[in-house]
């Protein structure tokens, strides 16, 4: 992957990213065929490198970690990921250009990422009152919101300690 901060504690994917990658990654095939789509296997591979991953990965990382895929290219890693993010399985954090695996794909929530600037980790944060009142206020707007990802910048705690 992406070369680790220097810090030895990086905040990727929790509290969203299941423990158990083996059974989620059986879950989210399971959930994508309820919907009538299908885990492919390059779909599948990069699913599990973003779960695997201490941090953030950019397309190119996976890319470079998609050994025994032969063909695969740029587009092949970015269609998978526009797919697992369309099946609430990933998040893009724009201002890294990079992605994270999310384990609540069984439920619609807005992404809310707290990204530390000293140690390049992030955290999703399940800001529940925020997301309500996005909803209320971008309805308010005349806007139909489908997902929202806010990203929060500062200093983690432990960086912060």
């Amino acid at each position: 992957m992406a070369s680790q901060p220097s810090s030895a504690h990086v905040h990727a994917n929790t509290p969203c990213s299941p423990q158990d990658v083996d059974t989620f990654l059986n879950d989210a095939e399971a959930l994508v065929m309820r919907r009538g789509a299908r885990m492919t296997r390059i779909r599948r591979k990069v699913l599990r490198l973003l779960l695997e991953s201490a941090e953030p990965a950019k397309a190119y990382d996976l890319l470079a970690n998609l050994d025994g895929e032969g063909s695969a290219k740029p587009p092949t890693v970015y269609r998978a990921l526009d797919f697992l993010q369309e099946s609430g399985l990933a998040h893009k954090i724009e201002s890294l250009n990079a992605y994270v695996a999310c384990g609540h794909a069984s439920h619609s929530h807005s992404a809310v990422f707290l990204i530390c600037d000293s140690c390049g980790g992030a955290e999703e944060l399940h800001a529940v009152s925020t997301s309500q009142a996005l909803k209320v206020e971008t309805a308010a707007a005349g806007f139909n919101m489908t997902r929202a990802v806010i990203e929060v910048r500062g200093t983690c705690r432990d960086c912060a300690a």
